[in-house]
């Protein structure tokens, strides 16, 4: 049998009490293997605490470098953020700004280097690092992100390729175009691998984001390829006011229904596919 390992994630804990008991839930009664904690929203404390509690569960790294909230205040980063302290949501402005004003990179690495010191802070063991948005596809906070994640015991980063061949076998009717941005993720896979760090070989969850049903779940777990896979989700036990606002179309209590779901937790298993963390694959435990 071709050895498949899963690493199985839910992003933004930290950001809303409804996704941090999805959170701990999903991960005491489903596959739910791996979280990425944001340091500078203001469920940080509740999550960092349900976290403790949950043996087993591994932590990362969410940094938020665009919709979202800043650790440092606004007055030491007025470049990035607004008088709430709160990031551009337009990332292609945001990005440009990053790329060529060297005043905003001085503040970026700042910031990058605060979320890395908050983390630390929790006593939380760091399991990888990965980014709101993917915006570690930028060459200017990759860089900036490999260089300082180092000083804090850095050893993984998730690399957003998602194999378009697998998604269309595991969704036929469905139209899947291959991303234009396909390039730079290779670029980036390339830096990060050559950095040193345990990256996967694909990971899911782009193409479906905030729609990781039961069912699409399901048929993706029969083709997944050999190798490390990781599968991304956004999940929450309600719709709060907060997710309504911020993410209006996602289906949060749907794929907490898929990580705590019999079916796809059965599945796994019968597939012999094996649970896992960024933490153990690079320790070689996995």
């Amino acid at each position: 049998m071709t050895n498949r390992q899963l690493i199985v994630c839910a992003d933004d804990f930290g950001l809303d009490p409804a996704v941090n008991e999805a959170v701990e839930l999903a991960h005491r009664d489903g596959i739910l293997t791996c979280t990425s904690l944001m340091m500078g929203e203001g469920a940080v404390g509740d999550a960092v605490a349900r976290a403790k509690r949950s043996h087993g569960l591994a932590v990362g790294l969410h940094i938020t470098l665009t919709a979202g909230y800043a650790v440092l205040p606004s007055t030491e980063i007025p470049a990035l953020v607004d008088t709430q302290g709160r990031f551009d949501d337009n990332m292609a402005r945001a990005g440009m700004r990053y790329f060529f004003l060297p005043n905003v990179r001085r503040q970026l690495k700042a910031e990058i280097r605060a979320q890395f010191e908050a983390f630390q802070k929790t006593g939380l063991a760091l399991d990888h690092v990965n980014t709101h948005r993917h915006f570690h596809l930028h060459p200017t906070l990759t860089k900036m992100i490999l260089g300082i994640g180092s000083e804090y015991g850095m050893k993984s980063m998730r690399v957003p390729f998602e194999p378009v061949s697998i998604l269309r076998r595991a969704a036929p009717a469905e139209r899947i175009s291959t991303p234009a941005y396909l390039p730079w993720v290779k670029i980036l896979g390339r830096r990060i691998r050559l950095a040193g760090m345990t990256v996967n070989d694909a990971v899911f969850g782009l193409q479906w984001s905030g729609a990781m049903t039961e069912d699409r779940v399901l048929r993706l777990i029969q083709h997944l390829p050999p190798g490390l896979t990781e599968l991304y989700f956004h999940p929450a036990t309600l719709r709060s006011d907060k997710l309504k606002r911020l993410m209006p179309d996602y289906q949060h209590v749907g794929e907490f229904q898929t990580l705590t779901s019999p079916k796809v937790k059965q599945a796994v298993a019968d597939l012999g596919i094996q649970l896992v963390t960024f933490g153990q694959v690079s320790a070689g435990a996995a």
